[in-house]
């Protein structure tokens, strides 16, 4: 298991439209992957679970992931919040 802090500097935060994109990103790979906010974790493909969260711009969260892609999983999810949550 690995894991990354990562600053969410999105205006809107992880929230709507965002996390769908998140979750469809954090869906194409196989690892178990959660995200962590103020020590509640929750899973990275759970759209309502990532909703719960309510991280807003600034906010710090960390990310977690265990798999056989759990690299690549952490590079690909960490360069979507520092892109703003654009799509590929």
């Amino acid at each position: 298991m690995i894991s990354r802090e990562v600053t969410v500097r999105s205006s809107v935060g992880l929230h709507a439209r965002p996390a769908t994109f998140f979750i469809q990103k954090a869906n194409t790979y196989k690892s178990s992957i959660w995200v962590e906010k103020d020590e509640r974790r929750v899973n990275a493909k759970s759209l309502l679970g990532i909703l719960s969260l309510g991280v807003t711009e600034g906010t710090a969260i960390t990310l977690l992931a265990d798999g056989d892609d759990e690299e690549a999983a952490l590079n690909g999810l960490t360069e979507m919040i520092e892109n703003g949550f654009k799509i590929d």
